[in-house]
């Protein structure tokens, strides 16, 4: 159970200190949420609790391939919200676009042999 919290604490810890940053410059913001910090975090913290490299391998392939669709979410959040769309309105909007994308490509995968 401590390490569940642990694991919890730690990857608040980035979302925050990243949200933080944000108040001062948002370039530095999208720079470090641009990294793949959570990803690599669930790859430490896959590794530590089963040392099983190919778990660790075949969620870096996962993510690999699910980085196209979630794009979907950073196209429309933005357009919608220099339409005119609140931002309370907009995040939603593009969650379930960016979902939708996921659902479909998903399927696409498979059709093409490629499951994750």
């Amino acid at each position: 159970m401590v390490n569940v919290v642990l694991k919890a604490a730690l990857t608040g810890a980035v979302v925050v200190a990243i949200s933080e940053v944000a108040k001062r410059s948002t370039l530095v913001a999208a720079i470090l949420a641009s990294l793949p910090l959570t990803s690599i975090l669930a790859m430490v913290w896959i590794y530590l609790d089963t040392r099983n490299e190919k778990n660790v391998a075949t969620l870096s392939m996962g993510i690999f391939w699910m980085v196209l669709p979630s794009l979907v979410f950073f196209i429309t959040l933005p357009a919608l919200m220099r339409s005119g769309i609140r931002f309370p309105i907009a995040l939603p909007i593009s969650a379930g676009l960016m979902a939708g994308v996921y659902f479909v490509y998903v399927h696409l995968l498979r059709r093409v042999g490629i499951s994750i």
